[in-house]
């Protein structure tokens, strides 16, 4: 099956249309925002490193599943320089439960980058979630690890 084409656009565009596929539960307009190339990259919350496109959609088609996936895009801080673009965000996810609307919170880290097709997604890597909403911390002190 031939992907969806998306107009050129900026990185927040792709960004947009990544999230959005994720809510629909649409994996062909979810793989139109990823790059052309054999070494992409997508790290699930836990889960294992996924490389390649077939790989990537296999693991976004598992998850489709079980229903869309209600992720939003928060706090992104954006890096852009020489045809690259890092965006980290808090993804706050929202789950349906037995007890009603629960949410949690990811830390992601997506990268694009210019491609003769306009801005894709080359890299997904998110975090284990956690329960409360992370505190922006700024500029704290630099510890590193």
């Amino acid at each position: 099956m031939r992907k969806p084409k998306l107009p050129p656009g900026t990185p927040d565009d792709i960004e947009q249309a990544f999230y959005e596929a994720l809510q629909l539960g649409d994996i062909d307009r979810l793989m139109a925002c990823w790059a052309d190339e054999e070494d992409i990259v997508c790290v699930h919350p836990g889960g294992p490193r996924l490389v390649g496109s077939a790989a990537i959609r296999a693991a976004f088609e598992a998850m489709f599943s079980g229903g869309s996936i209600r992720a939003y895009p928060e706090q992104v801080l954006r890096l852009t320089a020489h045809g690259c673009s890092v965006h980290n965000v808090v993804e706050r996810v929202e789950l349906l439960s037995d007890d009603g609307l629960r949410r949690a919170y990811v830390m992601a880290t997506n990268v694009y980058v210019k491609t003769a097709q306009g801005w894709r997604l080359a890299t997904h890597h998110a975090s284990p979630g956690q329960l409360d909403a992370p505190a922006d911390v700024g500029s704290g002190p630099a510890v590193l690890h």
